[in-house]
């Protein structure tokens, strides 16, 4: 395909500024249709970004001839519908993640994508963030020697209300840890390859949503990761960190902020770095998977990782 025309299934908020600029920002690329099943908002979300068409049914933009690739943004509940779908018309797609409720979704979906020949890509664009370009920068020139351990803990107080999709599991999956995890457990997958070993164990008032979790993996080259994540933390307790430690050095960094800091500690001493985080987050990656689909590039965030992520959270949770 010489150009790029999307249609976007679910325009909701992550839409207004994350993602769907970026399908612009890209060469090449441009947004024709959009979809929301309220026709109204999509009548008012088309107007307000110039898309061309606007439906109130997902099987009708697929329908669209002008729509030559699919970006799926609607909650984790009916990833795996529509992704079918666009596969099964032979639509290369673009999907939120995480890319699905469990992993028999994820793997579902990755079967199509084998069998159909069809490409495909999961949002894990943090991957193309400074942040976490630097990090994996630093792992490949050894600025750290060789590493021994990864700690990670995430503690929030997470609202309940106005959360949205998030705390039903029948849309998200099981709460914050589906919604957050994923971006961090693809960066570990991303920087050290995949797990040798995952246990874990959750808590949760409801069985169905995790408000705490702890485990731990086993990478290949010996390198064990510790994660803490709390959803229920005091807010004297809020934490965010990850520190990967070397034989001689260590870095740290955050996953979840306007801006990120990180540290890199070596025997010459401590470098600190801000790295800003762009407005249009995703677009990074978007001018990648363009780029892909286009046939001129890799696949920068293939739904194999994302299977491999998904099975990854579930271990974690003790399943």
């Amino acid at each position: 395909m010489d150009r790029i025309n999307w249609g976007i299934i679910g325009c909701g908020n992550v839409t207004e500024v994350k993602s769907g600029p970026g399908f612009r920002l890209a060469a090449n690329s441009d947004v024709t249709a959009v979809m929301r099943r309220n026709r109204e908002l999509a009548q008012d979300y088309a107007k307000r970004h110039q898309v061309d068409r606007y439906y109130d049914d997902a099987y009708d933009l697929l329908q669209d001839p002008h729509v030559n690739a699919v970006y799926i943004a609607t909650p984790p509940g009916s990833h795996e519908e529509y992704a079918l779908a666009a596969i099964e018309r032979g639509l290369p797609v673009y999907i939120e993640k995480p890319v699905g409720v469990d992993v028999s979704a994820a793997r579902r979906i990755a079967a199509a994508v084998s069998e159909a020949g069809v490409r495909a890509c999961v949002a894990h664009y943090r991957r193309r963030l400074p942040t976490f370009v630097a990090v994996k920068q630093w792992l490949e020139e050894g600025r750290i020697g060789r590493v021994q351990q990864v700690d990670l803990r995430l503690w929030k107080t997470a609202p309940k209300e106005n959360a949205g999709w998030r705390l039903d599991p029948a849309l998200s999956g099981g709460g914050y840890f589906h919604d957050l995890a994923p971006h961090q457990l693809d960066i570990l997958l991303y920087y050290f390859g995949q797990p040798v070993k995952v246990t874990g164990i959750c808590t949760g008032t409801d069985p169905r949503i995790a408000d705490q979790v702890s485990g731990q993996i086993l990478f290949p080259d010996e390198v064990l990761f510790n994660g803490s994540w709390n959803f229920t933390a005091p807010s004297a307790r809020e934490e965010d960190s990850c520190t990967i430690t070397g034989a001689t050095g260590t870095i740290r960094f955050h996953f979840f902020r306007d801006f990120h800091l990180a540290s890199l500690e070596t025997a010459a001493g401590t470098e600190s770095f801000r790295f800003e985080t762009p407005a249009n987050v995703q677009a990074p990656l978007i001018a990648e998977v363009v780029q892909y689909f286009r046939g001129q590039g890799a696949n920068p965030s293939p739904v194999a990782d994302a299977v491999t992520g998904m099975q990854m959270m579930e271990q974690l949770l003790g399943q």
